[in-house]
């Protein structure tokens, strides 16, 4: 599949989440497929970094903001040399600099959206609504649920096209989490189970942390590993002091052998309370670990209760921790969940899906505009 459509991607992210992962996938992808595209990114940000070692074309250039006028007029620059036919932005200020960039110019304006709560969450005014209608052709959602939302919102179902996020099944193939077991002292008789998430409200680690009591008294030799770093480390802490946890959970903060975790779970636990997709939970499955979710956001698009994992109540620590206990001990059917999220992973939710998918939208939309 192939086109001679030029791409301009914009991520004004400072920092590396999934969404970053996602960008530098795509582009991985359309660049393999001989498409030209370029990338602009923060300057001196993990984006231009990762970018640069996997042979993108970037950009780099200081984004204050989505009003800042100095990277539009820059960008608009790159889109009068270039000629781009798509300006696809990945992140919501990029979304309002590519209108500026582009005001006057014949190329279409896609932006993705990965998160699942509505566009007027904290908006003034509710001026999210004219930005959204506005300010962009077409979108991308990266599951039903968000474009659920975005219609909800008053965003035509027409202008919305869902691509699901896609990772690379084989990445972590190679991850020996052996010398994890060392390090934090994990027995053979200890059953392990592994959070990876940013530390914030929505990702709803507090139920995991409150649930951990209600697992221990079923199986008491269980260890829980928390992996990533965020604006409530400090609160879950005092939450997991507070019930008595010390050996039992530990907050490992950021993690560079984040593979090396996924390696020795028993289970993986996706605690939150929206969620816009889940590729955490996508890379567990990817080496058949069975996972425990909860029921919102795009997570019931991957995890079919009972089928590829166990869905579970949001925002309900009681009900995650009888996942969590149903998981470790019935180990068949946990195992044959997993095997049958590693096959979906493998079909549905690959990066060479998710790549060939948004080639077809820009075709979509080009030809339409």
């Amino acid at each position: 599949m192939t086109t001679n459509l030029r791409i301009l991607h914009i991520n004004t992210e400072r920092t590396w989440r999934g969404g970053e992962q996602q960008t530098l996938n795509l582009l991985i992808g359309l660049q393999a497929r001989g498409l030209f595209c370029h990338l602009v990114c923060q300057a001196d940000s993990p984006m231009e970094q990762r970018a640069r070692v996997a042979g993108v074309n970037v950009f780099p250039m200081s984004m204050r903001g989505e009003i800042d006028l100095r990277a539009a007029i820059r960008i608009r620059k790159l889109i009068t040399e270039f000629n781009y036919a798509v300006i696809h932005s990945h992140t919501s200020h990029a979304h309002t600099l590519a209108y500026w960039a582009s005001i006057g110019t014949e190329a279409v304006r896609l932006v993705t959206r990965r998160v699942d709560f509505s566009i007027f969450r904290h908006s003034f005014l509710k001026l999210s609504g004219l930005k959204y209608r506005l300010l962009a052709d077409y979108y991308i959602a990266i599951s039903n649920k968000i474009k659920h939302v975005m219609t909800h919102d008053g965003i035509p179902a027409e202008r919305i096209f869902v691509v699901h996020s896609g990772i690379d099944p084989q990445r972590f193939s190679q991850a020996d989490g052996g010398r994890l077991t060392a390090e934090f002292d994990i027995r053979n008789t200890e059953k392990v189970v592994i959070n990876v998430a940013h530390l914030a409200g929505h990702k709803g680690q507090v139920y995991l942390v409150r649930a951990i009591p209600y697992v221990l008294s079923n199986i008491p030799g269980t260890r829980f590993f928390i992996i990533g770093k965020g604006e409530l480390m400090n609160e879950l802490k005092a939450t997991a002091a507070e019930l008595g946890l010390t050996r039992e959970l530990v907050f490992t903060g950021f993690r560079k052998d984040v593979a090396d975790f996924y390696r020795i779970a028993d289970v993986f636990v996706m605690s939150s309370v929206q969620e816009g997709l889940g590729t955490a939970m996508l890379d567990a499955l990817a080496l058949a670990k069975p996972v425990v979710a909860t029921d919102t956001g795009g997570i019931p698009e991957i995890i079919q209760n009972g089928k590829t994992g166990r869905l579970v109540q949001a925002a309900n620590p009681e009900e995650l921790a009888h996942g969590i206990v149903d998981m470790l001990t019935r180990t068949e059917a946990a195992r044959k969940m997993a095997d049958a999220g590693r096959a979906l992973v493998e079909t549905s939710f690959s990066v060479d899906a998710m790549v060939d998918k948004n080639i077809e939208v820009y075709q979509k939309v080009s030809a339409d505009g």
